[in-house]
């Protein structure tokens, strides 16, 4: 009996090249928002790489102005009105809130009425958490997630 299946090879994933890094400069990523969302993930600025590429977190190694970023989130909290938001990145979050003694998971302070949740980067770079322990992580927020949407 012949099967039926095809072996379907799974594209590579787009490797910018130089020229491309090049003319990045300057690029953004747009935002994925919207209002009254549960959660609205929030990661760092986005490097060259991620600007050639298109893809948010395609490579979120390279350093941008957090605190200027900062600025920008808290307008967005007040336009679109997360219930939480999630800060991927301890270090982005220390630097661009001004908590500089911050630690992962829930957070005292409110940004406009949003819960804030501080979460590890999940770039591949960040090798100080593995899967398991970011899978973890990312359950506590959707628990506490759904027993604040429940609440309201």
């Amino acid at each position: 009996m012949v099967s039926k299946h095809r072996e379907i090879e799974s594209p590579q994933p787009f490797k910018p090249t130089k020229q491309q890094l090049v003319e990045a400069a300057g690029k953004t990523v747009p935002d994925v928002i919207g209002p009254d969302l549960r959660v609205l993930f929030c990661g760092i600025n986005p490097g060259l790489y991620t600007a050639a590429v298109g893809h948010h977190f395609a490579r979120p190694g390279n350093r941008e102005d957090f605190v200027e970023g900062g600025r920008a989130l808290r307008a967005k909290v007040r336009r679109y009105r997360p219930r939480i938001i999630a800060i991927l990145g301890v270090g982005a979050y220390r630097q661009a809130l001004a908590q500089p003694k911050a630690v992962i998971g829930e957070q005292a302070e409110r940004i406009v009425n949003a819960r804030v949740w501080v979460l590890p980067n999940p770039s591949g770079l960040n090798a100080n958490y593995q899967l398991p322990d970011l899978v973890k992580l990312f359950r506590e927020l959707r628990q506490a997630a759904d027993k604040y949407y429940r609440e309201d």
